[in-house]
């Protein structure tokens, strides 16, 4: 498996897991160029954010969703500062733990607590779908938010099951800050000097786009994407390129929605393409 990606420039829009990522590519021999979608900043107020750790852990919660590992993580990051990490660690333990996707999960495993359920598709959908099962009817539930997103539809769907929903969003995004880097970033596309795009969540997606809508990158946009190959870590970020009329080229197996899977399969997908061009 090393250096399988030799003499590729790889393209990656991760911003929370990036240097992971960068990483893990840089050893299969890729020249990775990063290009971070948004800043991720603490919540501006910590207080709200206090506030919801203190009840937590007062009165501990029956259940607890988590959209986000980064959500977890900063919840953390806030309790240590105030002394109440090992108080909210005790008191989430006694929770019944879901997770959109693998990444909370893996963040629950970093204070040594394991999540009961995870969704089988890291979506709000999922999410839905998953906790539609249950009887959460005088239910306490916390749910961690993430920036971004309208969560109407599922704070709806659990207060029509009865529960009681207690939300927190534990960070905020800065974008602007980015905008010359993706800008940049198309341009490459656009102009062939990136093999392969990488991207890990729809976010990434939706993002690309209004930024090139907003600097008038649009048909760069769009001919970047035909002259690259584009990777989707899974069926989620694979549907929002469909919706907006792209295609996936390379993903991982089913049910291997990782990095390392997916880093196996663009290793294979770029090989390919080499070998198909030196047959020309």
């Amino acid at each position: 498996m090393a250096h399988r990606l030799n003499g590729t420039r790889i393209l990656i829009l991760e911003t929370r897991e990036e240097a992971q990522f960068s990483k893990l590519l840089a050893e299969q021999g890729a020249q990775v160029v990063q290009c971070p979608m948004f800043t991720i900043e603490d919540a501006p107020d910590p207080a709200p954010v206090e506030a919801w750790i203190r009840r937590a852990i007062d009165k501990p919660l029956d259940d607890l969703v988590l959209m986000t590992g980064e959500g977890l993580r900063r919840i953390m990051k806030l309790a240590r500062a105030r002394g109440l990490d090992q108080a909210l660690v005790a008191a989430l333990a006694k929770s019944r733990k879901f997770t959109r996707g693998p990444k909370p999960g893996k963040a629950l495993r970093e204070i040594s607590l394991e999540a009961q359920h995870t969704t089988e598709k890291p979506t709000t959908e999922g999410v839905i779908e998953m906790l539609s099962k249950l009887d959460l009817k005088g239910h306490r539930l916390g749910l961690q938010l993430y920036p971004d997103k309208d969560h109407s539809g599922l704070t709806g769907a659990l207060a029509a099951q009865g529960a009681e929903v207690d939300t927190v969003l534990p960070y905020a995004y800065d974008s602007k800050a980015a905008d010359a880097n993706i800008v940049a970033a198309i341009d490459d596309m656009a102009e062939g000097r990136i093999d392969s795009i990488a991207l890990t969540n729809l976010g990434q997606v939706r993002r690309l786009i209004e930024a090139a809508k907003v600097h008038g990158s649009e048909a760069k946009l769009r001919a970047g994407f035909e002259r690259t190959l584009i990777a989707s870590v899974g069926p989620a970020v694979s549907g929002e390129l469909a919706a907006h009329g792209l295609r996936t080229d390379i993903s991982p197996a089913d049910d291997a929605y990782f990095m390392r899977p997916l880093i196996s399969a663009m290793a294979v997908a770029l090989a390919e393409r080499k070998a198909r061009a030196a047959a020309r």
